[in-house]
């Protein structure tokens, strides 16, 4: 309980710390959001009218303040930029709540594809006594890994979308009109996302489970009788899972946080590319929100990264 109420605590003033910073970082770079919006129309008169409207006539930290109470009851405010019609702006809440369930599907699809791909992987990699097979592993796992992701993008959706036509570039459907067409198309972006993650994961449980196998509890293991495939899958696989979940948890994090590239080359309407036609924009209350969510999330994973060491050893709950 007193670690549960530790964490708790903890996000809160992350949160809170990473929101002061965002604030502060938008007064601090140049541009100015009234400027963007009036364009060439903009006048003293009209820039004075709009920046009252939107409250930026008010102290920094009035207007923190402000936007920290409405935020806790809920209220997210009202983007600067997008608008539902000519009269009424887009509440942030909606706009995100478009955005946010194609990331986290995407999301979902790349893990599955990395840990249903990447620990057979690394387990088998670990295992072989082939040379040819090791180098073959190595020098394919360093070139996925140095290939950046819009290149990947590039090169499967070239393969996929204009050789094999699987799918139409940039033909991408909405989870809300047709879900298992919104999936079909997410399955080519998670692929560009999961390559070198595959990658990396593997060299890492191969790296760790040749680590554990030195140990003395190995040896006991097989002296004890017990066959290879027992040693490997019960003994080894287990103890060598521990770094490796710290890996996948930043893994997570980084994809549930936003594949921006990524979704900027195939067209998604993710909030990785909303979060940088925002920050262009110097629409505050949508980047101040973004910035929020990517933070819980990376805490939130640690979190359940911590738990999953409890489940795998449980040591560590005693310590």
């Amino acid at each position: 309980m007193k670690y549960l109420v530790k964490k708790i605590v903890t996000l809160i003033m992350t949160l809170f710390l990473v929101s002061v910073l965002a604030f502060l970082a938008f007064q601090i770079i140049p541009g100015d959001v009234v400027t963007s919006i009036l364009g060439t129309e903009a006048t003293p008169e009209r820039e004075e009218a709009l920046r009252k409207e939107l409250g930026l006539d008010q102290p920094p930290v009035v207007r923190y303040v402000r936007w920290a109470g409405n935020v806790l009851k809920g209220d997210f405010g009202e983007s600067y930029r997008y608008s539902k019609n000519m009269n009424q702006m887009m509440p942030v809440a909606e706009l995100i709540g478009d955005k946010l369930p194609v990331t986290l599907l995407l999301a979902a699809l790349s893990m599955l594809i990395i840990i249903v791909i990447a620990i057979p992987l690394g387990v088998f990699w670990a295992r072989s006594k082939s040379k040819i097979l090791d180098v073959s592993l190595n020098m394919g796992t360093q070139t996925a890994m140095a290939i950046p992701s819009f290149f990947l993008g590039v090169l499967v959706t070239y393969l996929f979308g204009f050789v094999l036509k699987w799918f139409a570039p940039g033909s991408y459907v909405s989870f809300r009109d047709d879900l298992w067409g919104c999936i079909r198309y997410l399955i080519f972006p998670a692929i560009s996302v999961a390559i070198p993650k595959i990658a990396m994961t593997a060299r890492f449980l191969r790296n760790s489970m040749l680590t554990e196998r030195s140990s003395d509890y190995v040896r006991t293991a097989f002296s004890k009788g017990a066959s290879e495939r027992r040693v490997s899958y019960v003994h080894v696989l287990r103890n060598a899972m521990m770094p490796v979940v710290t890996f996948l948890g930043m893994i997570i994090a980084e994809i549930v946080a936003g594949s921006i590239v990524v979704e900027q080359v195939f067209s998604l309407p993710g909030i990785g590319k909303l979060l940088i036609s925002s920050i262009s924009t110097r629409d505050f209350p949508v980047v101040e929100i973004l910035i929020l969510y990517i933070t819980f999330v990376v805490i939130f994973v640690y979190f359940l990264v911590d738990i999953l060491y409890r489940v795998i050893d449980p040591r560590i709950s005693s310590k």
